[in-house]
């Protein structure tokens, strides 16, 4: 697995995307990622901010969109909030 650095959404993105095309690279038909890999651990207070949620949303579409990130079955792990929780 890549290493996450908190708050890193881009780098983070840049290694996942990386991950995944080793993964495929490797014959994998799955590739599986750490609770919060997009925006890595740490984030302390920031899971408090809405804004980090919608950011994780926005680098998650850029990976199962991106074109190297087709032909696998991803588990990406992120924060979510459902009904303000």
């Amino acid at each position: 697995m890549p290493s996450q650095w908190a708050l890193d959404l881009k780098g983070n993105k840049e290694r996942i995307i990386e991950s995944i095309i080793i993964a495929k690279q490797k014959g994998a038909s799955l590739r599986v990622g750490p609770e919060l890999e997009i925006t890595g651990y740490g984030c302390l207070d920031h899971f408090l901010e809405l804004d980090l949620y919608e950011q994780s949303w926005e680098v998650f579409v850029d990976i199962v969109s991106h074109e190297e990130c087709q032909d696998i079955l991803l588990d990406i792990g992120m924060p979510i909030q459902h009904r303000s929780v």
